[in-house]
């Protein structure tokens, strides 16, 4: 079990928070605020208790270099803006005597702001003493920050050798509702997993089948699968190279006692661009010159009846080429049936990683799926059955 925010003593203490504020920025400022957002539960928590409250965060990859356009001040201004009552204090480094300076100086209730910690290579290099320097700024240590927990960098993993470390409100949220849709879903569970390439999802599809009772394969990733059965995918993008791993996986499924679910029909075009001549097609009718772009409606009805009986929901990637109309009607269709299910009939729908977040966002579907992970890579790591490094380092240390 990790160590959670709610059991540590903070009245009064220096608290170090890891947070994600790497977030989208244009001229200077701030355009897309969501994951200051997600952070004020935590922020507050810690302000309403008394704790003096230091926060530490990356932003862009300027690998180890100071570089301005890198900087955390805007969002200093932006999350200062989100914050009644509460003065955000911004450093212009993460360690160093000024710094160590201005935590001290933080009275009860006050929130700093460190500067981009990525700034120095210690970070990414998990360096002990870089790590140690930034466990020196507080009594304790809480990760907030989900989608940097599959990286083992200093403000992740280093910092809690030196200081006892615990999940924030949001990184409890986003452990919670993964772990428990899949170790102890309600069933029967049913993973929708799309997007390109099979090859960047083979440990995430070998882990789910394992554990889910249906798992629906498209986008092109699909398109290997259909292969593997014999089909003929035409001009289709799909990974020669992977339709033996396609077929263990479809054995793994078998031996788990797992449904697999493919396309059973297409849309179709000779072209890659929005609203390129097309037709819908069988599964085993694609033309040599042809390119499966999209879901059919056949296959749309399929994966709604799956999503129909299923009670718990696992949601990762599209069904088609979204970006371009109207090869993003499968996506759209099936995302807002889910998201039906979930407002109205108790579906527990979980969604993340790679393009998901848009593609949900696209379908106007996202507000009414049970719960949308924005962390990326440690989303899928985490399905993927991996042991995160932050997140491990919170049921490692002792309080």
């Amino acid at each position: 079990m990790i160590r959670r925010l709610q059991d540590a003593d903070i009245a009064g203490k220096r608290v170090l928070v890891r947070v994600d504020f790497n977030v989208p920025m244009k001229g200077g400022h701030v355009t897309d605020d969501t994951r200051l957002r997600s952070a004020l539960p935590t922020i507050q928590h810690l302000h309403d208790a008394g704790a003096k409250t230091i926060l530490a965060a990356h932003f862009g990859r300027p690998k180890g270099e100071r570089k301005m356009e890198m900087s955390l001040a805007p969002v200093a201004t932006a999350l200062d803006a989100l914050i009644d009552g509460v003065d955000v204090r911004f450093v212009s480094d993460c360690v160093g005597s000024d710094v160590q300076q201005a935590a001290s100086s933080l009275q009860p209730g006050g929130v700093l702001l460190l500067e981009n910690t990525r700034f120095h290579p210690g970070e990414e290099k998990n360096d002990t003493a870089f790590a140690a320097e930034l466990a020196n700024l507080a009594d304790l240590y809480v990760n907030d920050a989900f989608s940097a927990a599959h990286r083992a960098h200093a403000s992740t993993e280093g910092v809690t050798q030196h200081i006892p470390g615990y999940a924030g409100l949001a990184l409890q949220r986003e452990i919670d509702h993964v772990t428990a849709a899949l170790e102890n879903p309600s069933r029967p569970l049913l993973a929708v997993v799309g997007g390109a390439k099979v090859s960047t999802k083979i440990d995430l599809l070998k882990n789910l089948v394992t554990k889910v009772d249906r798992l629906f394969v498209g986008g092109a990733m699909a398109n290997t699968f259909l292969a593997a059965n014999g089909y003929d995918v035409g001009v289709s993008l799909y990974e020669a190279d992977l339709v033996d791993t396609a077929r263990e996986i479809l054995d793994i499924a078998g031996q788990s006692g797992s449904e697999i679910l493919l396309p059973v029909d297409g849309v179709v075009a000779k072209e890659f661009k929005a609203h390129a001549d097309r037709r819908v097609v069988a599964v085993d009718a694609i033309g040599a010159d042809e390119m499966m772009l999209d879901c059919g409606p056949d296959t749309v009805d399929l994966l709604a009846d799956a999503i129909a009986t299923a009670r718990t929901l696992v949601w990762n990637g599209p069904l088609g080429a979204f970006e371009i109309a109207p090869f993003d009607t499968a996506t759209v269709e099936a995302a807002r049936f889910a998201a039906d299910r979930a407002k109205k009939h108790g579906l527990t729908a979980v969604a993340g990683g790679g393009d998901t977040v848009a593609a949900l966002n696209h379908a106007k579907a996202a507000d009414d799926f049970t719960f949308i992970s924005t962390a990326g890579g440690a989303f899928l790591e985490w399905l993927e059955g991996k042991a995160l490094p932050g997140i491990e380092a919170l049921k490692d240390n002792e309080a």
